[in-house]
């Protein structure tokens, strides 16, 4: 497609009053999310000489904040995004303030545990954009397709930029600059974000006045079978993330090209900010659940090819390219599984719903990172290529033994507003 056509695609997003605006101030949030696993692990090393602080601290944030996620998301739905999102980024502020003088005081290891854990409140910006965008264009499922992919790139976007800035600041001005740029971008971004009302979905309906086609309450969201499936499938494509990334790092130090790491992983995420612009461009001709399940079984095909260059001993140019490859795999599945959420859950619980979905990539991201590093240690260069793709297996195979609830038809209010695009692919 030629490249004004590409770019009007896109602009028409944009026809909306307010919609850049949330977009450009919530980017400011989610680069600074990008930005903090780095800028701390180079502080502490630095400032502690320790590698094993410096991740075991990264890792306390990590859970903490895998369980604070889906809590600030609840109460998003429940009260709305500026009322929540303000008073959780200033009281975020303030442990990450305290880590910093933990460190330039010299305190106790135990302090930068207490404050890193104490981090568990970052409001979850791109899930709270993908709402707004589900509330402007809720009648225009095509529309929505097309924000879930260009959020998908934007998120891609930050994974390449963030660590860079980081590293940059890091180690060109203070080990603290990353650290800090991170909170200062971090917290001024979900102000401005939260500023933009217009946008802001409204309340939905009280949850004791909302039920189910049945006639049952709505409780937790992970009582809809659907989105359980894809919190664990999104945990077993987090591991391919976690695993890629340390299998990766360990590759290339191993070929004596450690400074090279950073080019490839960021190739990894082209691949998936490119693939995901493509995708926002195809008319989606099959209901979401079955593009899911495409795009499980193309990321388990793909991520055979990492495992193929490493086990063969391929070059860094030739793990390049199927790395880029690898990642053109991973937007597709990301992009319909966040379009399935908004499927299943009713408006009430997206913020909710995404959130539990970002933990459990969370979660599989450690995992993963954990069990590369110990592969790294004791088996030959490439060998922990294999975690990812069993990682993908395992995505693909969850998502079969559940296709039975990601194809099944809407049951509750929200997943009534996906009824006209199933309507379109049902002759597919």
């Amino acid at each position: 497609m030629p490249s004004r056509a590409f770019l009007a695609s896109y602009r028409r997003l944009f026809a909306a009053p307010g919609a850049a605006a949330f977009t450009l101030t919530g980017l400011l949030g989610r680069l600074a999310l990008s930005m903090t696993g780095v800028s701390l692990v180079v502080l502490l090393s630095e400032r502690r000489g320790s590698y094993g602080l410096a991740g075991s601290v990264s890792a306390a944030g990590l859970v903490t904040g895998a369980i604070g996620m889906p809590l600030i998301g609840r109460l998003v739905d429940r009260y709305g995004q500026a009322r929540v999102s303000v008073p959780a980024a200033l009281y975020n502020a303030v442990p990450l303030a305290g880590l910093l003088l933990c460190v330039r005081l010299g305190a106790p290891d135990w302090t930068l545990y207490l404050c890193s854990a104490a981090c568990a409140a970052a409001p979850n910006l791109g899930g709270m954009a993908r709402s707004r965008w589900a509330h402007l264009y809720r009648a225009d499922p095509a529309a929505r397709h097309l924000a879930n992919s260009f959020e998908q790139a934007l998120d891609e976007l930050c994974f390449m930029a963030g660590p860079v800035l980081a590293m940059l600041l890091c180690t060109t001005l203070a080990p603290e600059a990353g650290l800090v740029t991170a909170g200062t971008l971090g917290t001024a971004g979900t102000l401005l974000f939260a500023a933009q009302r217009r946008t802001e979905p409204p309340l939905p309906a009280a949850p004791e006045q909302e039920q189910t086609t049945t006639g049952q309450q709505h409780g937790s969201p992970l009582r809809a079978p659907g989105l359980r499936v894809l919190v664990l499938t999104f945990l077993a494509t987090g591991m391919v993330f976690g695993a890629t990334e340390i299998t990766t790092v360990a590759y290339a130090d191993a070929l004596g090209h450690k400074a090279v790491a950073g080019a490839l992983l960021g190739l990894v995420a082209a691949g998936s900010c490119l693939a995901g612009l493509l995708f926002g461009l195809l008319t989606p001709r099959r209901a979401p659940g079955a593009r899911f399940l495409l795009g499980a079984s193309a990321m388990a095909a793909v991520l055979l090819l990492p495992l193929a260059a490493g086990l063969g001993g391929a070059g860094l140019g030739v793990l390049g390219v199927v790395l880029f490859a690898a990642g053109t795999a991973t937007a597709p599945t990301m992009v319909t599984g966040m379009t399935l959420i908004q499927d299943l859950l009713p408006q009430r619980q997206f913020n909710e719903g995404m959130a539990m979905a970002v933990s459990g990539i969370v979660v599989g991201i450690s995992a993963g990172a954990a069990l590369a590093g110990t592969v790294a240690e004791h088996a030959a260069p490439g060998t922990g290529y294999a975690l990812p793709a069993s990682a993908a297996t395992l995505a693909l195979l969850i998502a079969l033994a559940g296709r039975r609830h990601l194809l099944a038809r809407p049951s509750s209010p929200g997943g009534a507003a996906e009824n006209s695009e199933r309507v379109v692919s049902a002759s597919v």
